[in-house]
């Protein structure tokens, strides 16, 4: 007996790694020491900051892992794990600086995996973060062979004085949604119970766009780095930033507001994307759940004054992306059930 008889084929991990090089190598920043193969990842802090803060993050991708690996599409699933994490580094107002992963299979699928570490490279470059370091761990009888999941691991930095935390959060302040790219990387656990309710040929167009549903479906996470650094090069003060994930903008938004205040939504200010609908009608999903499982189309908030509205919007569509005044803060009323005006919770 070896360890290949075992399972682990140790020659085509080193093959591996040997083949992600040039994607890692493509991610650099200027502050990397050194490359990947060592016990640890080496990084400068970026130069003018007077009391740096450090900040981090981790997340996974979820069960849109086995969609994505049922359809032999790993790329985009990259890029998620990227994504996931690094949306939530900004929300402090933090400069993404790198990224780690893990993947863990049972046996390893080299072209695959090649595949994912691509998408977590082109995460990266989005982001402008170095892939500064990874684990693969082949695990034979743990995970089927075939299948893979992911972690991810990212560290920024924000100077102390500059830390978006909420604290200037007022009422009148004005809340902008900015456009997800579909489902992003939440409720899919949900999303594959009604696909397999449903006979809908997932290959077939789709919705008032005619995209395919499973291309809807597998679209990467936006990433919102550079659009937040557009928004602090114009000096335009944030007074609080929220990514929208699992538990959607029920159980997001509040977890940037002081205490006794609350976000009042307008719930016509944007067009929920079809898919909703349909998910909603096939799977007879009550509309408080659709709302405290997704993102209904917004993937990332923005609370500024009311002064700087009109420019945060610009900024938005100047960068590509769709935007919204979707509502602004109020004052919570004593023994008012709902934090989110407007959005059943």
């Amino acid at each position: 007996m070896d360890y290949k008889s075992a399972g682990v084929n140790v020659e085509a991990g080193r093959d591996f790694v040997h083949r992600i090089k040039s994607s890692v190598d493509k991610t650099s920043r200027s502050e990397v020491i050194g490359g990947i193969g060592g016990f640890g990842g080496f990084m400068r802090l970026p130069k003018g900051f007077d009391q740096p803060v450090l900040v981090s993050g981790t997340d996974g991708v979820g069960t849109k892992l086995e969609l994505a690996q049922e359809e032999h599409s790993h790329f985009g699933v990259g890029v998620d794990l990227v994504a996931m994490c690094v949306n939530d580094v900004i929300t402090s107002g933090a400069e993404p600086l790198f990224f780690l992963d893990y993947v863990a299979t049972g046996k390893l699928c080299p072209e695959a995996l090649v595949e994912v570490i691509g998408g977590i490279s082109e995460g990266c470059k989005q982001a402008n973060c170095s892939l500064l370091g990874g684990e693969t761990a082949e695990m034979p009888g743990f995970y089927p062979d075939g299948r893979y999941d992911l972690a991810g691991f990212c560290v920024g930095v924000v100077e102390e004085k500059k830390i978006v935390d909420g604290k200037y959060i007022k009422p009148g302040d004005c809340l902008v949604g900015i456009a997800s790219s579909g489902v992003h990387s939440n409720g899919f656990s949900l999303v594959r119970k009604v696909l397999s309710m449903t006979e809908f040929d997932k290959n077939m167009p789709f919705g008032p766009d005619k995209i395919s549903l499973i291309d809807f479906l597998l679209q990467p996470t936006l990433i919102y780095v550079r659009l937040i650094q557009s928004i602090f090069q114009e000096k335009i003060p944030l007074n609080g930033m929220a990514h929208i994930t699992g538990g959607g903008l029920p159980e997001n938004l509040p977890r940037i507001l002081p205490k006794g205040l609350k976000a009042a939504i307008n719930r016509n200010s944007w067009e929920i994307p079809y898919f909703y609908q349909w998910l909603q009608n096939k799977g007879q999903i009550p509309e408080a759940d659709l709302w405290n499982t997704f993102n209904l189309g917004i993937g990332f908030c923005l609370i500024v004054s009311p002064d700087y509205l009109k420019g945060i919007l610009d900024i938005c569509h100047d960068n590509g992306f769709s935007a919204w005044h979707i509502g602004q803060i109020e004052e919570e009323r004593r023994n008012e059930e709902s934090v989110i005006r407007g959005v059943p919770i």
